[in-house]
């Protein structure tokens, strides 16, 4: 058992909080096997953006969406406290195609990883050591592929650790995040990529 903040957590309570987060509606989740040898104690958890009627998507087709999907591992180690800040760690991934407009635009990655940041903070998540990378990729198509035309896609990378009693919000930001980059509607107190640009430009970033 691990002693956060004056708040006893064990593993199982914590994989149990996840389970029964309440993530978006829009996703499709299911637990995942984790990763093997990463630490002692670890559990998964992957999404997908359902579009169109839910019951079309398959819990295996939503996982593998073209529209957005990402994973979240909570691993659990005493050893990494010295490491991690504390005895658990959050590794999640997400990822989804952009329109080529928003692809080119040079703050799209900033705008990704802020969305992490404010889903974290919007709902009480607590959280330190935070750090990843946000990757925008912009393709071209040639030859027998030519019809597909030129693409854009951001993929972020992050781990945290997480501090208090509640996991289960870690999972809801990392599912809002999901969302966020698949361009569903933005969660009150989280900006649009739109409001983002229009608070940059006016600080003259």
């Amino acid at each position: 058992m691990a002693r956060i903040n004056g708040t006893h957590v064990d593993f199982d309570t914590a994989s149990e909080q996840l389970r029964n987060a309440r993530l978006r509606e829009e996703l499709v989740s299911q637990e995942i096997p984790a990763p093997e040898r990463i630490a002692p104690k670890s559990i998964a958890f992957a999404a997908g953006v359902a579009r169109g009627a839910r019951g079309g998507a398959t819990a295996e087709t939503a996982l593998e969406s073209p529209y957005g999907a990402g994973r979240i591992v909570l691993m659990h180690d005493e050893s990494a406290i010295d490491e991690w800040g504390g005895p658990f760690r959050i590794v999640c991934f997400a990822q989804a195609p952009l329109e080529l407009e928003i692809g080119v635009d040079p703050f799209i990655s900033d705008v990704a990883w802020s969305w992490l940041v404010d889903a974290l903070d919007s709902r009480g998540a607590r959280y330190v050591y935070l750090s990843g990378t946000a990757t925008k990729t912009l393709s071209s198509s040639f030859g027998a592929l030519e019809a597909r035309g030129d693409s854009a896609q951001i993929e972020l990378r992050a781990s945290w650790t997480p501090t208090g009693s509640d996991f289960g919000v870690h999972a809801e930001a990392w599912s809002e995040l999901v969302c966020l980059l698949a361009g569903l509607p933005h969660a009150e107190g989280i900006d649009s990529i739109a409001a983002r640009r229009s608070r940059q430009a006016a600080e003259g970033v």
